[in-house]
């Protein structure tokens, strides 16, 4: 395949791999949709969090109204990443991908002129939704575009940089954003560049083909495992809220261990399951899976805890929190650039392990963090740490991820480790927040974090286990 041009279609059904290949645009036009495309749903999950007293202040929503501002964006877009994923295989790239932006775009202008806290968060809630369509179709499209090994593995180190930063840039944004134009904002910044995106796709996007109609998505699969997932997330977030001791919380995991349990029986008896069995079989993919919801368990209860340890304890305003962010950000960004292109000669494996093993120690040194700690001596080599050890992490767990799987089940591959990202992160703030709720002041900070810490190095584990030797 060409270094300048390629237009690459696949039929949609989800058995077939047969791939026609057409003069097209050049490579690079689609790799900037895909990074751009997938920062700006990264950038959302992290920048309204600086911004959520502005907008409690605003519209007057109580505290826990407050949470769904933030709990709705989650909810729906961990839900909804695995049908997400499957429906870009069998409805096309391009549509899925242009039906999520405008969706995002749409959503994000009815949450930044939102005049109540009930619109926000529905808007919220569609912005979610959007985010699933999008994640795994712009993933997908590279591992179609460009061919597996060092061609692939480059793009996936630049798409691993840009995803793999979002959290801690919608962290530095937010801040700035809190403390100048206003909260609104946030939100409106997404209209014009989705409606650009829109542009880029439709321009430099072939259309799909003709879907096979004789391949259906398996509705019984998707909604329970979909209900089974959104279930699931929401008892993380009720544990945070009400205690792992309170009878709802159990109900809730109770519940989506039942959906689950039907969705496991609905997918033997179809013909068209959702999560082919082959798919399974991929220790590769399975391992990247495991291994995702560790190591973005500590990410995002890295960003979540740290944010709260300047603001809360140390005294920082948002803007200085977020400014604090970019030795992380800009670290793992140009890491994650390197480890695309190191993956083929070092493997997947050592730099999964090595990066986690970093990112341990990052979370261990944090542990002793004192009352007047001082930013360049106390925390800042702990966020070095950390932006080394995520700038490794996301382009391995990408490559990982769509090793050896055929393009006719790519947006699966992806729509799996955008669930795994996002199931993780939600189970590991929820398991943070219990820890550091359990403890008094800084205390509890320390334990919280040595809690990180035992993720990062059980991710370690399981990377250094589950993939084969020289992967």
């Amino acid at each position: 395949m060409s270094d300048t041009q390629s237009r690459v279609e696949t039929t949609a059904g989800p058995l077939t791999s047969r791939v026609r290949r057409k003069p097209g645009p050049r490579q690079g036009l689609v790799l900037v949709l895909a990074c751009a495309a997938t920062a700006m749903v990264g950038l959302d999950i992290a920048i309204v969090n600086v911004a959520l007293p502005s907008i409690q202040r605003d519209l007057g929503i109580s505290q826990g109204g407050l949470q769904w501002v933030v709990v709705a964006y989650g909810l729906l877009l961990g839900g909804f990443l695995l049908v997400g994923g499957r429906m870009t295989d069998l409805l096309g790239r391009r549509r899925i991908l242009l039906a999520g932006l405008g969706l995002f775009s749409a959503a994000s202008l009815v949450a930044g002129v939102a005049q109540h806290g009930g619109v926000l968060i529905a808007a919220r809630g569609l912005q979610g939704l959007g985010g699933a369509l999008i994640a795994p179709a712009a993933l997908s499209l590279l591992a179609v575009t460009f061919r597996e090994g060092r061609e692939r593995n480059r793009a996936l180190g630049i798409f691993g940089a840009v995803a793999g930063t979002g959290g801690t840039v919608g962290v530095v944004a937010g801040g700035l954003v809190a403390d100048g134009p206003g909260w609104r904002w946030a939100f409106f910044i997404n209209v014009p560049v989705g409606l650009a995106l829109i542009a880029l796709a439709v321009t430099c996007l072939a259309a799909d083909e003709p879907r096979d109609r004789s391949v259906r998505l398996n509705v019984a699969g998707a909604g329970t495992v979909t209900g089974g997932l959104l279930a699931f997330v929401y008892g993380f977030h009720h544990a945070s809220t009400h205690g792992w001791t309170s009878v709802g919380t159990p109900a809730w995991f109770i519940a989506a261990g039942v959906l689950m349990a039907v969705f496991v029986w609905s997918e033997k008896r179809s013909p068209a399951p959702l999560v082919p069995a082959r798919a399974l079989r991929n220790r590769t993919l399975v391992a990247a899976n495991l291994t995702a919801l560790l190591a973005f368990g500590a990410l995002f209860s890295f960003i979540f805890l740290g944010s709260l340890l300047m603001q809360q304890e140390l005294g920082y305003t948002a803007t200085r929190a977020g400014l604090a962010w970019l030795a992380t950000t800009t670290t793992g960004f140009g890491v994650s650039w390197a480890a695309g292109r190191l993956a083929a000669a070092v493997g997947v494996r050592r730099l999964l392990v090595t990066g986690l093993t970093l990112l341990t120690v990052g979370m261990v040194s944090l542990t002793r963090v004192p009352a007047d700690a001082d930013y360049l001596t106390d925390l800042l080599p702990a966020f070095l740490l950390a932006g080394l050890g995520f700038g490794i992490c996301g382009p391995s767990l990408q490559i990982g991820a769509l090793s050896g799987v055929t393009e006719a089940e790519s947006g699966l591959a992806s729509g799996l480790l955008e669930t795994s990202r996002e199931i993780g992160g939600a189970a590991g703030v929820a398991a943070v927040s219990t820890v550091l709720v359990a403890g008094t002041g800084l205390d509890g900070f320390h334990t919280a974090f040595a809690a990180i810490g035992v993720l990062a190095g059980l991710g370690a584990v399981v990377a250094a286990i589950g993939f084969r030797r020289g992967t």
